[in-house]
């Protein structure tokens, strides 16, 4: 899927594992918040992400997206986007998504989401959140940079990556409708 003249999102793929290998060992400084990030990765692991990634996506029980920085063959795979925990009855869904912080400031990944969440809106959700830990100062200025409201806290939602009780901001985004903003 085309995405900008600056960015294409890509279903995840066998070919894709090496890159994700890349960007996960390049980033796990900064992906404290990242359970399936805390450790280096082999090219196995990733393999095994991406044949995972992609069966949630052909049961439909995810969308994911690759991003790359520009569409040449050879474009570097700077982020993973995905819209998950569907919830078909409101209808709703949570949006989660790591950025690699070698392009961190230019946008890429802002526009990439703004993407992203423009297309669930255009399959009919209404309602998109994004779940953040207090902790995490980086992810909550990024999820208010999209434009998604700050709901509130959710105290002990889930365990950190330390296994420890963490509470967490509630972000969420509706349709641009006529007169709703």
């Amino acid at each position: 899927m085309s995405c900008s003249p600056r960015l294409r999102l890509a279903t995840p793929a066998a070919a894709h594992a090496q890159a994700l290998m890349d960007l996960v060992n390049r980033n796990l400084p900064t992906l404290g918040y990242i359970a399936w990030a805390q450790q280096p990765w082999t090219l196995a692991r990733a393999q095994r992400f991406c044949a995972r990634a992609l069966g949630f996506v052909d049961a439909g029980e995810d969308i994911v997206f690759h991003v790359f920085a520009g569409h040449a063959p050879d474009a570097p795979l700077i982020g993973r986007i995905d819209l998950h925990s569907f919830d078909l009855e409101v209808p709703r869904a949570e949006i989660g998504y790591v950025g690699d912080a070698t392009v961190q400031g230019q946008g890429l990944m802002r526009e990439a989401v703004l993407s992203v969440l423009d297309f669930a809106f255009e399959l009919g959700f209404a309602r998109v959140e994004a779940i953040s830990e207090l902790s995490n100062h980086r992810a909550l200025r990024f999820a208010q940079s999209l434009g998604m409201v700050r709901e509130g806290t959710l105290h002990h939602r889930e365990r950190g990556v330390h296994g420890e009780l963490v509470d967490q901001a509630l972000f969420a985004a509706w349709p641009k409708l006529a007169g709703n903003s």
